[in-house]
């Protein structure tokens, strides 16, 4: 006559965007039991490009709400109550405090786009493009009181080629953090998972960006504007300047690696049918995608609005 089985394991888990759907994904393939998943409420006003945590908890029948403050005593108590083996933490936008961590009986852990101990913190992909980063990816980790600080459980690099948006990046984050937890979790499961401490010395913390961070600055280079440009690109708020008091946002650039006498200064181009800007340092960037005004700019429309080809950018 055969043991009988264990139950399966039994996680609460709170999750918002791409990664939180696909992260929930793996644990529902690995059979472990949701009783409960904690989300977010969509913000009004916010460019909502991602998919629905809420959506897939129903498609499977789990309850899903999203409370102002996960730490409040009613929520500790309810998930207090379904006593979960493990709590897991995929892209959800508040921290959870101790007690609430302390819920879990086998473990709390936590998905970051990163490779941690790099770019802790907020929007760690779009600090990572901002900075010329050629490599991030995903880490597991445990949550513990400080973000982002837990013993490291996986992790899943990805490339950052050098014309990538940060969007095109995330897409990429997002399949790695699937890819990391489906190797790890049976593994965390079975409680033989062998964690690894994080070396901080050998890591960096970030905050988060607010759409004003993407005004740009023409004294900075040609690389440098244009990892701005892919670092905030659409649907995030885009880059953005000025000419004679009328916004002019940058939306996608090209670099390739084409140079002009940087003394010439900044300006905005138009060449051969093609809009471009030059950078302080000579560098030109090809313009794939720019507003002005509220309106599409085009190297066509850019000579019929200025008469001219060259507009400085010195703003």
């Amino acid at each position: 006559m055969s043991a009988p089985s264990s139950p399966p394991a039994s996680a609460v888990v709170f999750a918002y965007h791409d990664v939180g759907v696909r992260c929930l994904a793996v644990l529902l393939a690995h059979g472990v039991r949701v009783p409960l998943v904690l989300t977010h409420e969509d913000a009004p006003g916010e460019n909502i490009w991602f998919e629905s945590v809420s959506r897939l908890a129903g498609a499977y029948g789990i309850q899903a709400i999203a409370p102002e403050d996960p730490n409040a005593p009613q929520v500790l108590e309810r998930i207090g109550a379904l006593a979960p083996d493990f709590i897991f933490s995929f892209y959800y936008r508040r921290m959870l405090g101790p007690r609430l961590l302390a819920a879990a009986q086998r473990g709390a852990f936590n998905m970051h786009g990163s490779l941690l101990p790099k770019y802790r913190g907020r929007a760690p992909v779009n600090w990572a493009v901002l900075h010329g980063e050629r490599e991030t990816g995903a880490t597991l980790h445990e949550m513990v009181a400080k973000p982002d600080a837990g013993r490291i459980a996986g992790q899943q690099a990805v490339p950052i080629l050098p014309n990538d948006t940060a969007r095109e990046v995330f897409d990429k984050v997002t399949v790695a953090a699937e890819i990391t937890l489906d190797r790890a979790l049976p593994r965390i499961l079975a409680g033989t998972a062998e964690l690894r401490a994080q070396d901080f010395a050998r890591g960096s913390y970030f905050g988060g960006r607010r759409p004003e961070d993407g005004r740009i600055d023409w004294t900075r280079s040609a690389r440098a504007v244009h990892d701005l440009v892919r670092a905030v690109a659409p649907p995030y708020p885009g880059a953005f300047s000025f000419i004679g008091g009328q916004e002019l946002r940058i939306l996608r650039t090209l670099d390739l690696g084409e140079r002009q006498d940087p003394g010439a200064g900044p300006a905005l181009l138009a060449r051969a049918g093609r809009l471009c800007v030059r950078c302080a340092d000579g560098g030109l960037l090809r313009v794939l995608d720019a507003e002005f005004g509220n309106a599409p700019l085009t190297a066509n429309l850019f000579r019929a609005a200025f008469g001219t080809e060259e507009v400085a950018l010195n703003d």
